[in-house]
């Protein structure tokens, strides 16, 4: 299926998928770190299936983030992540399109590959997502200032931690240089004048403004 209104080089997006019938994706640790893997791998054409990259007696010996470091130094990126956020049935991402269809090649690998494991492993078969993934074009620093926040918060809006920096699954810790730099996911300095402790601030004031919101959609919503 190709999109009605193509995906721009050089504009940044908020992308967004759901499993389908809202179906828990994220069951454990290792499941979420394999999305993580995904996301790494993906962000450059990479011709070898993910699931043979990570059975090379190299990746196993050396380390996955290093062999992947010194593989795509060198490579065009097809998408910039700028953040993200992985939920039991869903996620969010904040990407930056940077070659032609960048932003859709990424998805398309990333969410099948993913698919695929996550059928094997729990014995099913069918789909996993609900459609494909929907895209926002953000057109304005304060978007994407405030959509980076609301991606951070969502696990807080959830209920499943009661601070952003409790869930593991997302890119607030990089925002708040707590994570090893080899350990990394997201590129965002270019786009973003983050400073740790202002943006700690920030996000954390609207915590709880932002669960009254959700609490208020599920009522008009029902």
């Amino acid at each position: 299926m190709i999109r009605k209104k193509p995906l721009v080089n050089g504009e940044v997006y908020h992308i967004f998928n759901r499993s389908i019938a809202n179906f828990v994706i994220f069951n454990d640790e290792n499941e979420y770190e394999r999305m993580r893997q995904l996301f790494k791998y993906y962000i450059v054409n990479n011709g070898l299936k993910f699931s043979n990259f990570i059975e090379l007696k190299s990746v196993q010996q050396v380390g996955f983030n290093n062999i992947l470091n010194i593989i795509t130094k060198d490579k065009d990126k097809l998408i910039q992540i700028i953040a993200y956020c992985l939920m039991p049935t869903h996620i969010h991402l904040a990407l930056k399109q940077l070659t032609d269809n960048g932003i859709s090649d990424f998805m398309q690998k990333t969410l099948n590959s993913y698919s695929t494991y996550f059928n094997i492993a729990h014995k099913r078969k069918g789909p996993l997502w609900e459609s494909r993934f929907k895209s926002v074009l953000i057109e304005s620093d304060e978007q994407l200032n405030h959509l980076v926040r609301y991606t951070h918060l969502n696990p807080t809006t959830a209920s499943l931690v009661n601070s952003p920096e409790d869930w593991l699954y997302s890119s607030y810790r990089e925002y708040l240089g707590e994570v090893n730099p080899s350990q990394t996911i997201c590129q965002f300095n270019d786009v973003l004048d983050i400073k740790p402790s202002l943006y700690r601030k920030f996000v954390n004031d609207q915590v709880s403004y932002q669960r009254s919101l959700a609490k208020i959609k599920n009522l008009v919503v029902d």
